[in-house]
């Protein structure tokens, strides 16, 4: 017997709605090696030493004439980059909204982040502004680029199955990353067997990643669908949508809520993500193939971790999973201000206490929003949802240039973070998720 013929409507449904699920983990696959080669790993250090190159005697650099310590020219970069993605992301989010084609405009920003970081391959000699242009166009792209990647997770997973759809995503970024990050090490470590220098091999490495990226966005733009709405009348150009959310978000105070506690702690969880490997380089004297096994073990660990916080999410809640989480990146960003220079193996201690909790807290809080948007209102929630992302992210990193700037001293740097962390949590535990979820008109899960 023909098994098209006894296949259910709903078997059919499921079975493409997991065909969708899979493509779109697949965009995690292909965008997490930027964040983790580039942003994490090389570009922090690299873009620092080629800042120092360019530097007076004092050791400042001089864009646009205002003097600017080299140290600090990579962390103003990345606050500059959050600045244009916030003023991109209402533009990019109403016109989804408007015409309900995500897909051309995902494959837009997804490939600008791309070239941008494939062209990071000319980045050489005292070119810091080249660096800090292409950081500031890649970092825009990603963040648009996964604005309109987050928005479709209400579409395609219901409710009971989103805390393990959005930690499996971030679980097969962390795989991506861990894999290319081996061949990252391969390469730099034995750059002189490859002939090739120590620079010309990081910037090998930069390049990949954005041939990387642009390769494996093939698979999700060509599963996801577009799913066509009628024109709604909040569907208003740029900052006007944005305005007209956050009003009807006055409706929802405590989606509100949430959105403030996790735009405090998470600017703490992408801070540490772009500055850790300018803490280990330039405070702790480690080398760049250090840093790299450290990044590789908290890629690995954050497979098994987010994994493991969706299963501790469907026992005790998501709520109280990303508070413990909370707890552990304040433990362990304090013991890094404590670590001593030049041991490598704390670092790793450190680095595998990240990497434990740093999949599973995003993952989750992405899950935990799902269910605080109103129906049918799912892409321009996800719009002001990763505004709020992105909106204070500027602030970690410049507060983390200025604390070393006024004081010469990454580890001040370091430790002034452990406030988004704290803040956050005292914000997250005020918020009553389950009359959030029901004010929202959704149904509450058992588990939330």
């Amino acid at each position: 017997m023909d098994t098209d013929t006894v296949r259910s409507p709903a078997a059919d449904d499921s079975a493409a709605r997991r065909r969708e699920q899979r493509g779109w983990y697949f965009y995690d696959w292909a965008c997490s090696v930027y964040s983790t080669s580039v942003l994490t790993v090389f570009l922090g250090p690299y873009l620092t030493s080629v800042a120092e190159a360019a530097a007076d005697a004092d050791g400042f650099v001089h864009p646009l004439g205002v003097p600017v310590r080299a140290g600090s020219f990579f962390a103003y970069s990345v606050s500059l980059s959050v600045v244009v993605a916030v003023l991109l992301m209402p533009l990019v989010g109403a016109a989804a909204d408007r015409t309900g084609r995500k897909k051309p405009l995902l494959a837009a920003a997804a490939y600008t982040g791309a070239a941008a970081t494939a062209g990071m391959f000319f980045l050489d000699g005292d070119r810091y502004l080249l660096g800090g242009l292409l950081l500031v166009v890649a970092n825009a792209a990603q963040s648009v680029a996964m604005m309109l990647y987050n928005s479709y997770l209400p579409q395609i997973a219901p409710p009971e199955e989103r805390d393990a759809v959005s930690s499996r995503g971030w679980a097969f970024g962390y795989a991506a990353g861990a894999l290319v990050l081996v061949a990252n090490l391969v390469l730099y470590t034995g750059h002189d067997s490859f002939g090739v220098s120590e620079g010309m091999a990081v910037r090998i490495c930069l390049a990949s990643a954005g041939l990387w990226w642009g390769a494996f966005a093939l698979i999700p733009l060509r599963r996801l669908r577009d799913r066509r709405t009628p024109a709604r009348e909040a569907a208003l150009p740029g900052f006007r949508q944005l305005a007209a959310t956050v009003r009807d978000m006055r409706r929802h105070p405590l989606t509100l809520a949430f959105l403030l506690a996790y735009l405090i702690y998470n600017d703490g969880i992408q801070t540490v993500i772009s500055q850790a490997s300018v803490y280990g380089s330039k405070e702790l004297g480690l080398g760049q193939s250090t840093l790299i096994v450290a990044v590789l073990l908290v890629q690995v660990l954050a497979v098994a971790g987010a994994l493991l916080l969706g299963r501790c999410a469907r026992r005790y809640g998501a709520k109280r999973t990303i508070l413990g989480s909370l707890v552990a990146w304040t433990l362990t960003l304090a013991a890094g201000y404590f670590l001593p220079a030049g041991a490598p193996v704390w670092f790793f201690v450190l680095a595998a206490g990240i990497g434990l909790v740093l999949g599973g807290s995003q993952a989750l809080s992405r899950s935990l929003f799902s269910h605080l948007v109103p129906p049918g209102k799912e892409a321009e929630y996800f719009s002001a949802y990763e505004i709020s992302d992105r909106g204070l992210s500027w602030l970690g990193p410049l507060l983390f240039g200025l604390t070393y700037q006024l004081t010469g001293s990454y580890r001040d740097a370091i430790v002034s973070l452990v406030g988004f962390f704290g803040l956050g949590f005292v914000l997250l535990a005020r918020v009553p998720v389950r009359r959030a979820i029901a004010d929202a008109g959704n149904p509450v899960p058992q588990r939330i």
